[in-house]
Protein backbone atom coordinates (compact mmCIF):
# COMPACT_ATOMS: atom_id res chain seq x y z
CA UNK A 1 0.00 0.00 0.00
CA UNK A 2 1.09 3.32 -0.97
CA UNK A 3 0.58 6.77 0.40
CA UNK A 4 0.12 9.91 -1.83
CA UNK A 5 1.82 13.22 0.62
CA UNK A 6 0.84 15.89 -1.46
CA UNK A 7 -1.66 15.88 -4.12
CA UNK A 8 -4.78 18.42 -4.25
CA UNK A 9 -7.50 16.50 -5.82
CA UNK A 10 -9.72 19.18 -4.05
CA UNK A 11 -9.02 21.18 -7.12
CA UNK A 12 -11.26 22.24 -9.94
CA UNK A 13 -9.98 20.35 -12.64
CA UNK A 14 -11.86 17.13 -10.59
CA UNK A 15 -15.27 18.83 -10.05
CA UNK A 16 -16.73 16.24 -12.99
CA UNK A 17 -14.82 12.98 -11.80
CA UNK A 18 -13.55 13.26 -8.42
CA UNK A 19 -15.46 10.05 -7.57
CA UNK A 20 -13.71 7.99 -10.67
CA UNK A 21 -10.25 9.41 -9.50
CA UNK A 22 -10.86 7.93 -6.17
CA UNK A 23 -11.81 4.85 -6.82
CA UNK A 24 -8.87 4.70 -9.17
CA UNK A 25 -6.45 5.68 -6.49
CA UNK A 26 -7.97 2.67 -3.98
CA UNK A 27 -7.68 0.22 -6.77
CA UNK A 28 -3.37 1.61 -7.01
CA UNK A 29 -3.26 0.56 -4.12
CA UNK A 30 -3.16 4.17 -2.75
CA UNK A 31 -4.24 3.75 1.45
CA UNK A 32 -3.71 7.56 2.53
CA UNK A 33 -4.22 11.13 0.62
CA UNK A 34 -2.53 14.06 2.40
CA UNK A 35 -4.46 17.17 0.82
CA UNK A 36 -1.98 20.89 1.29
CA UNK A 37 -4.05 23.92 0.79
CA UNK A 38 -3.36 26.55 -0.85
CA UNK A 39 -5.50 29.66 0.09
CA UNK A 40 -8.50 31.10 1.86
CA UNK A 41 -10.76 29.79 -1.27
CA UNK A 42 -9.53 26.05 -1.55
CA UNK A 43 -10.00 25.59 2.61
CA UNK A 44 -13.89 24.76 1.96
CA UNK A 45 -12.89 22.77 -1.40
CA UNK A 46 -10.72 21.21 0.51
CA UNK A 47 -12.86 19.85 3.74
CA UNK A 48 -15.80 18.74 0.85
CA UNK A 49 -13.26 16.46 -0.31
CA UNK A 50 -12.28 15.03 2.96
CA UNK A 51 -15.91 15.06 4.32
CA UNK A 52 -16.07 12.27 1.56
CA UNK A 53 -14.28 9.93 3.26
CA UNK A 54 -12.08 11.51 6.85
CA UNK A 55 -9.98 8.47 7.24
CA UNK A 56 -8.96 8.33 3.25
CA UNK A 57 -8.49 12.16 3.60
CA UNK A 58 -6.12 13.95 5.55
CA UNK A 59 -6.22 17.82 5.36
CA UNK A 60 -2.78 20.13 5.96
CA UNK A 61 -3.60 23.86 6.49
CA UNK A 62 -1.27 26.91 5.31
CA UNK A 63 -1.02 29.79 2.94
CA UNK A 64 1.28 28.99 -0.36
CA UNK A 65 3.97 30.95 -1.39
CA UNK A 66 2.16 31.89 -4.72
CA UNK A 67 -0.74 33.54 -2.42
CA UNK A 68 1.20 35.44 -0.36
CA UNK A 69 0.35 39.63 -1.54
CA UNK A 70 0.01 42.38 0.41
CA UNK A 71 -2.77 40.86 2.30
CA UNK A 72 -0.95 37.81 3.77
CA UNK A 73 -1.25 38.62 7.49
CA UNK A 74 -4.94 38.53 7.23
CA UNK A 75 -4.92 35.40 5.34
CA UNK A 76 -2.40 34.56 8.18
CA UNK A 77 -5.35 34.90 10.85
CA UNK A 78 -7.49 32.84 8.70
CA UNK A 79 -5.04 30.21 8.56
CA UNK A 80 -4.08 30.54 12.49
CA UNK A 81 -7.89 29.65 13.46
CA UNK A 82 -8.00 26.83 10.93
CA UNK A 83 -4.95 25.52 12.65
CA UNK A 84 -6.14 25.76 16.33
CA UNK A 85 -9.62 24.51 15.64
CA UNK A 86 -9.55 22.38 12.67
CA UNK A 87 -7.89 18.55 12.80
CA UNK A 88 -5.28 19.20 10.63
CA UNK A 89 -2.24 16.56 9.69
CA UNK A 90 0.31 19.16 8.82
CA UNK A 91 1.08 22.71 8.36
CA UNK A 92 1.77 23.59 4.15
CA UNK A 93 1.99 24.43 1.84
CA UNK A 94 4.30 26.56 2.98
CA UNK A 95 7.52 28.46 1.81
CA UNK A 96 9.13 30.80 -0.64
CA UNK A 97 8.55 30.55 -4.73
CA UNK A 98 10.44 33.25 -6.03
CA UNK A 99 10.18 31.27 -9.54
CA UNK A 100 7.34 33.60 -10.75
CA UNK A 101 7.59 36.86 -8.79
CA UNK A 102 10.29 38.25 -6.27
CA UNK A 103 7.79 41.41 -5.37
CA UNK A 104 6.54 39.92 -2.26
CA UNK A 105 9.98 37.95 -1.49
CA UNK A 106 9.97 39.71 2.66
CA UNK A 107 6.25 39.24 3.00
CA UNK A 108 6.56 35.12 1.77
CA UNK A 109 10.13 34.94 4.34
CA UNK A 110 7.25 36.49 6.84
CA UNK A 111 4.64 33.87 6.92
CA UNK A 112 6.78 31.17 6.31
CA UNK A 113 8.37 32.02 9.13
CA UNK A 114 4.93 32.05 11.55
CA UNK A 115 3.35 29.35 9.97
CA UNK A 116 7.07 27.15 11.00
CA UNK A 117 6.11 28.45 14.47
CA UNK A 118 3.12 27.83 14.61
CA UNK A 119 4.13 23.66 13.62
CA UNK A 120 6.16 23.46 16.53
CA UNK A 121 3.66 24.95 18.42
CA UNK A 122 1.32 22.14 17.59
CA UNK A 123 3.60 19.35 17.13
CA UNK A 124 2.73 19.30 13.50
CA UNK A 125 4.76 18.87 10.66
CA UNK A 126 5.83 21.43 7.55
CA UNK A 127 5.55 20.87 4.07
CA UNK A 128 7.54 23.04 2.04
CA UNK A 129 7.75 24.46 -1.57
CA UNK A 130 10.79 25.78 -2.46
CA UNK A 131 10.87 26.79 -5.83
CA UNK A 132 13.89 28.63 -6.53
CA UNK A 133 14.30 29.41 -2.97
CA UNK A 134 16.11 25.83 -1.68
CA UNK A 135 18.63 27.46 -0.19
CA UNK A 136 16.60 30.01 1.40
CA UNK A 137 14.24 27.52 2.99
CA UNK A 138 16.74 25.09 4.62
CA UNK A 139 18.38 28.41 6.07
CA UNK A 140 15.01 29.58 7.65
CA UNK A 141 14.59 25.79 8.60
CA UNK A 142 17.82 25.32 10.29
CA UNK A 143 17.23 28.76 12.21
CA UNK A 144 14.04 27.56 13.87
CA UNK A 145 15.29 23.45 14.51
CA UNK A 146 15.80 22.86 17.84
CA UNK A 147 15.35 18.94 17.78
CA UNK A 148 11.31 19.18 17.59
CA UNK A 149 10.64 20.61 13.44
CA UNK A 150 10.16 17.83 11.33
CA UNK A 151 8.56 18.01 7.74
CA UNK A 152 8.88 17.74 3.57
CA UNK A 153 10.74 19.53 1.76
CA UNK A 154 7.87 18.85 -1.42
CA UNK A 155 8.35 18.21 -4.75
CA UNK A 156 12.00 18.16 -4.11
CA UNK A 157 14.77 18.65 -7.10
CA UNK A 158 17.71 20.22 -5.59
CA UNK A 159 21.26 18.85 -5.47
CA UNK A 160 23.22 16.80 -3.75
CA UNK A 161 24.86 19.01 -1.03
CA UNK A 162 20.93 20.43 -0.56
CA UNK A 163 19.62 16.72 -0.20
CA UNK A 164 22.55 16.42 2.88
CA UNK A 165 21.59 19.45 4.48
CA UNK A 166 17.73 18.73 4.40
CA UNK A 167 18.79 15.16 6.04
CA UNK A 168 20.77 16.65 8.46
CA UNK A 169 17.80 18.63 9.77
CA UNK A 170 15.96 15.49 10.00
CA UNK A 171 13.64 16.23 7.52
CA UNK A 172 12.13 14.37 4.44
CA UNK A 173 12.07 14.68 0.66
CA UNK A 174 8.75 14.25 -1.56
CA UNK A 175 9.51 12.35 -5.21
CA UNK A 176 7.20 12.84 -7.71
CA UNK A 177 6.12 12.88 -11.43
CA UNK A 178 9.62 14.95 -12.15
CA UNK A 179 11.88 11.88 -11.23
CA UNK A 180 10.58 10.11 -14.43
CA UNK A 181 11.44 12.98 -16.33
CA UNK A 182 14.38 11.45 -18.98
CA UNK A 183 16.74 14.82 -18.86
CA UNK A 184 15.48 16.10 -15.08
CA UNK A 185 18.53 15.13 -13.55
CA UNK A 186 17.03 13.73 -11.07
CA UNK A 187 17.53 10.52 -10.89
CA UNK A 188 21.36 11.03 -9.73
CA UNK A 189 20.60 12.74 -6.82
CA UNK A 190 18.43 10.41 -5.78
CA UNK A 191 20.14 7.63 -6.47
CA UNK A 192 22.42 9.21 -3.57
CA UNK A 193 19.57 9.66 -1.04
CA UNK A 194 18.87 7.07 1.26
CA UNK A 195 15.02 5.59 1.11
CA UNK A 196 14.88 6.54 4.75
CA UNK A 197 14.47 10.38 3.76
CA UNK A 198 12.21 9.96 0.57
CA UNK A 199 8.55 9.99 0.36
CA UNK A 200 6.74 9.54 -2.40
CA UNK A 201 3.99 12.66 -3.80
CA UNK A 202 2.17 13.57 -6.75
CA UNK A 203 1.28 16.68 -6.54
CA UNK A 204 -2.12 16.12 -8.43
CA UNK A 205 -3.30 18.00 -10.90
CA UNK A 206 0.10 19.12 -11.85
CA UNK A 207 3.45 17.33 -12.65
CA UNK A 208 2.15 13.96 -14.00
CA UNK A 209 4.67 11.05 -14.52
CA UNK A 210 5.43 9.59 -17.76
CA UNK A 211 3.33 7.96 -19.58
CA UNK A 212 0.59 10.61 -18.71
CA UNK A 213 3.04 14.17 -19.03
CA UNK A 214 1.06 16.88 -20.50
CA UNK A 215 -1.91 15.33 -19.52
CA UNK A 216 -3.49 16.19 -15.81
CA UNK A 217 -2.11 14.51 -12.87
CA UNK A 218 -4.36 11.92 -9.94
CA UNK A 219 -3.04 10.01 -7.46
CA UNK A 220 -3.10 6.83 -8.77
CA UNK A 221 -0.38 7.66 -11.12
CA UNK A 222 2.02 7.29 -7.78
CA UNK A 223 2.45 3.79 -8.95
CA UNK A 224 4.86 4.94 -11.65
CA UNK A 225 6.52 7.40 -9.20
CA UNK A 226 7.26 3.90 -7.08
CA UNK A 227 8.19 1.83 -10.05
CA UNK A 228 10.72 4.50 -11.13
CA UNK A 229 12.35 4.57 -7.40
CA UNK A 230 11.72 0.87 -6.94
CA UNK A 231 14.19 0.29 -10.21
CA UNK A 232 16.62 3.36 -9.48
CA UNK A 233 17.21 1.91 -5.96
CA UNK A 234 17.37 -1.79 -7.58
CA UNK A 235 14.66 -3.01 -4.35
CA UNK A 236 11.15 -4.61 -5.25
CA UNK A 237 8.32 -1.84 -5.49
CA UNK A 238 6.67 -3.89 -2.33
CA UNK A 239 9.93 -2.29 -0.62
CA UNK A 240 9.30 0.94 -1.91
CA UNK A 241 5.87 0.81 -0.51
CA UNK A 242 7.01 -0.26 2.93
CA UNK A 243 9.81 1.96 3.29
CA UNK A 244 7.87 5.11 2.47
CA UNK A 245 4.64 4.85 4.07
CA UNK A 246 6.74 4.02 7.34
CA UNK A 247 8.50 7.45 6.50
CA UNK A 248 5.32 8.75 6.11
CA UNK A 249 4.26 7.44 9.19
CA UNK A 250 7.39 9.05 11.05
CA UNK A 251 6.40 12.59 9.62
CA UNK A 252 2.93 12.24 10.47
CA UNK A 253 2.30 10.52 13.17
CA UNK A 254 1.60 12.72 16.20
Amino acid sequence: MFIDTHSHLYSHQFDKDIDKVIASAKSNNISKIYLPNIDLDSIERMKVLEEKDSEYFKMMMGLHPGSVDENYKKSLLVIEKELSEGDYAGVGEVGIDLYWDKTYKKEQTDAFSKQIQWAKELNLPVIIHARDAIDLTIDIIDKYQDGSLKGIFHCFTGNINQAFKIMKLGFHMGIGGILTYKNSGLKEIVSQIPMEFLLLETDAPYLPPVPFRGKRNESSYLIHIAAELADLKNISIKDVADITTKNASKVFDK
